[in-house]
């Protein structure tokens, strides 16, 4: 039995499909008919995360906000996987983010160490900020990292209260291990709103019959479209996760990106292709929200996944997008083939 929290949401659903159909037994902590773009937030956006389990549901369903009482009666879990969050960049409630993104993995993690339950947790590439080149793993350095978003600040707090909670001796899962997932894109990611990947947005734009349109760069050492970002492949992310679960002696804060960077003018003519369509792109001024937390560069470096011993492959971008648009976003709806 493995508890998901946020398992109705992004990342989350494509953890229990994958389960589902390894005959795994799941309990997902989440709410199905709303949530902003994250699993345990204030069920406040928009409605139908339960499609994203319409084929693949989980034994039971807990609601976020009685997850305390349900862990008292908890049946025997193999472990606990954690990503719900509050995963807007833009987020302004300091309090309720707090809450949701530090004081709820903590207890989560106290829980797993009492039970002795092995507990994997999404952390994010947000928390390296405006870092140019060094985006190393780790809980080596973890204090100089300075992030540029309350979301990204949050994902930080709880990596520092473990790093704190590791080097004090106090008690510990028997496994645990954090994810710094970098710019995940794929299916169930349609209740997100403004925080959907670029790819879901571009092809809309292309499906509408518009030009696509890309942030002008603010930076006169980039070039407009040479934004660059680690993209990932959500079945990679869930590769990596079942992975970690496998294999129960290894511990970390790891990277989950791909290792390769690529540019927003690479997605574009991705996407563009994925679709058999003409490039069409055009760019758009940076909002004045994005600014001064806008990052022009992340890159994951992925020597600790792989000296743990995670050898896969990572899909490449055009790879990606070609089986997000054609299996997924070119079919009658959302629940198009299951190729993850």
């Amino acid at each position: 039995m493995i508890l998901i929290t946020g398992g109705a949401g992004f990342i989350g659903s494509c953890l229990q499909e994958r389960l589902f159909a390894q005959n795994r037994q799941t309990i997902v902590a989440d709410w199905l008919g709303g949530g902003a773009s994250s699993a345990l937030s204030t069920g406040q956006a928009q409605p139908g995360r339960w499609r994203n389990l319409a084929a693949h549901p989980p034994l039971e369903v807990v609601a976020p906000e009685a997850l305390s009482t349900w862990l008292e009666r908890a049946p025997a879990l193999r472990a606990v996987v954690h990503l719900g969050a509050i995963s807007e960049t833009t987020a302004k409630d300091g309090d309720l983010v707090w809450r949701t993104n530090v004081a709820l993995p903590q207890q989560l993690w106290r829980w797993c160490a009492r039970a002795r339950v092995p507990f994997i947790y999404a952390s994010s590439a947000a928390t390296y900020g405006s870092a140019v080149n060094d985006f190393r793993d780790g809980l080596e350095g973890l204090e100089r990292l300075r992030p540029t978003s309350l979301y990204g600040w949050s994902k930080q707090a709880f990596d520092l209260w473990v790093c704190q909670a590791l080097e004090r001796g106090h008690p510990s899962p028997p496994q645990w291990a954090g994810l710094k997932f970098f710019n995940v894109y794929g299916p169930n990611e349609y209740h997100k709103g403004a925080m959907m990947s670029v790819i879901k947005v571009k092809y809309d734009e292309l499906a509408a019959g518009r030009p696509l349109t890309l942030f002008k760069s603010d930076d006169p050492s980039v070039a407009d479209g040479q934004q660059k970002r680690d993209f990932i492949w959500v079945g990679d992310c869930v590769d990596v996760v079942l992975w970690l679960l496998r294999n129960p002696h290894v511990c970390g804060l790891f990277n989950c990106g791909t290792g390769q960077a690529r540019s927003y003018s690479d997605l574009a003519r991705a996407v563009c292709q994925a679709a058999d369509r003409p490039e069409a792109i055009t760019y758009v001024p940076m909002p004045q929200r994005l600014q001064g937390q806008y990052q022009y560069y992340t890159q994951a470096n992925m020597d600790a996944l792989r000296e743990a011993g995670y050898q896969a492959p990572f899909t490449p971008l055009e790879e990606g997008v070609r089986r997000y648009v054609q299996s997924y976003l070119m079919q009658a709806g959302p629940a198009g083939p299951r190729t993850l």
